[in-house]
């Protein structure tokens, strides 16, 4: 496993999304990914599978020290008493009594985002998250956050795959020593019929999915891909035996195009 370092976190590069997963399949997957080498685990409070997430974690017999485990605060616990109750909440969900990191899941705009990084950081101070950290925030919002918050933020997690071109929230990220974490590295599954992925995957003898994630994990990135499928776990762990050349890299960083984002934005509050 390769590790992304920022701001004294230490974040494995591979790691496994958990979205849209629920009941005992979510317990098992995370059971299972645990077991075949997986150290990154990312949940979130508006997923409602936290409580799974905590029993594949106790089921797979690998250490909690061991494991870097993310949750989520939702925007409607951005106020910070309810923040403060709510990550608490969660840790009663994963019967646990801290996590590695705590992210603001969206910007919530009828909030100010002083008075939640403060109760942000005030989160970490108690113990209850060793680390914090922001998702779906742009470079704007970022540059205002790393400001505002008291405590250092070690990532911005983001949609992030090769038909989405994220090089000025990658180089903001950069500037602040923050790290940047990939959701829907593998595009939701769009890249498998990929030529161009296609193509550099039968150099390498392997799949387009193994070629984006090396793709990202070459970019100092880390990635959350999400599967229920156990056969897929495998495979998108086993990425660390080989190296894409750099035109390879620039080819896949051309499959990039405006339309490229998939995350439908009505999902959460919009912001200026």
């Amino acid at each position: 496993m390769l590790f992304v370092e920022a701001n004294g976190a230490r974040i494995p590069a591979i790691g496994l999304g958990t979205w849209e997963l629920s009941g005992r399949p979510a317990a098992r997957v995370v059971e299972q990914a645990l077991r075949l080498g997986y150290r990154h685990i990312d949940t979130a409070q508006v997923y409602d599978n936290e409580r799974e997430i905590g029993d594949g974690l106790r089921s797979s017999g690998v250490r909690r020290d061991d494991v870097f485990l993310t949750t989520k605060v939702w925007t409607n616990h951005f106020a910070p008493h309810d923040l403060e109750r709510s990550v608490k909440e969660s840790l009663a969900r994963l019967r646990l009594p801290s996590v590695d990191l705590l992210l603001l899941h969206w910007p919530n705009p009828h909030v100010p985002l002083a008075e939640t990084l403060g109760a942000l950081s005030h989160a970490k101070t108690m113990g209850l998250t060793r680390h914090i950290g922001v998702s779906n925030f742009t470079v704007a919002l970022l540059e205002q956050a790393v400001a505002l918050s008291p405590e250092p933020l070690v990532c911005n997690q983001v949609e992030y795959h090769p038909y989405l071109d994220q090089t000025k929230v990658r180089a903001a990220c950069d500037q602040h020593g923050l790290a940047l974490v990939a959701y829907s590295p593998i595009a939701k599954g769009r890249i498998k019929t990929d030529q161009t992925l296609a193509e550099i995957g039968r150099t390498h003898h392997k799949s387009p999915a193994q070629i984006c994630l090396r793709w990202l994990v070459q970019q100092n990135v880390a990635a959350i891909p999400r599967t229920s499928r156990i056969e897929r776990l495998s495979e998108n762990i086993e990425i660390f035996d080989f190296e894409l050349s750099a035109d390879e890299m620039s080819q896949i960083a051309a499959l990039a195009n405006p339309k490229g984002r998939l995350t439908d934005f009505g999902f959460a509050p919009k912001w200026d």
